[in-house]
């Protein structure tokens, strides 16, 4: 029963945490908001995590986790449902979650941070790196299989996965940017992955081809 408590308790300071880094950022946040916002003690809120960088990494790597499982299980499955298939459904949801108004607060928050803290560093070890070493196992087990020309699958995944959000990149900039539809992800998740395959397909090509 206390194990049970212990995780709540946890949860519900991530929760809290998150709240409270995007309302005030990241070097505006103290332990002490945070610990007035829940109540109790800062031994307590110190028992969990031992310092507001430790906290923050916990609030990343707690996003990242609940809203990338759901799209890199699709490259899981690429070997049972195809790579394009594959790579369309993982685009659509790594564009709908990137378009999440948390998502773009965080991202806004850990840009404007990043010169004066290393939370921008934190950040990309804890969210985009785990995500690229992901998609780059899934791509060189795709070239395993011949569905995809050798290459280096690091350098193939940061070319996917800026391929899936550039439509969406400008929009960070944006105070209020429009609404998204599915069916317009959709489309842009197409586009992106047309484009990611259609320059597989050429650099897979004999060089004499490339030239005549």
């Amino acid at each position: 029963m206390t194990k049970v408590r212990t995780e709540a308790r946890r949860r519900a300071i991530l929760q809290a945490a998150t709240s409270l880094f995007l309302e005030m950022g990241y070097e505006r946040a103290t332990m002490a908001e945070l610990t007035q916002r829940l109540g109790g003690s800062k031994a307590t809120l110190y028992g969990y995590f031992a310092s507001k960088e430790e906290l923050f990494a916990a609030v990343v790597e707690e996003i990242g986790e609940a809203y990338l499982a759901e799209a890199l299980a699709d490259l899981k499955a690429m070997p049972e449902v195809g790579l394009e298939p594959s790579l369309q459904r993982f685009a659509e949801k790594m564009l709908r979650l990137m378009l999440q108004d948390e998502a773009m607060a965080l991202h806004r928050m850990i840009v404007g941070a990043s010169a004066r803290s290393d939370i921008g560093e934190v950040f990309v070890r804890l969210g985009p790196r785990k995500c690229l070493e992901t998609v780059a196992a899934a791509l060189l087990a795709a070239m395993e299989r011949g569905d995809l020309a050798r290459g280096s699958p690091k350098i193939l995944a940061l070319q996917l996965l800026g391929l899936v959000r550039a439509e969406i990149e400008l929009r960070q900039y944006i105070q209020t940017p429009s609404s998204i539809s599915r069916k317009q992800i959709a489309a842009m998740a197409g586009r992106a992955i047309r484009m990611f395959l259609g320059g597989q397909r050429y650099a897979a090509r004999e060089p004499e081809e490339r030239t005549s």
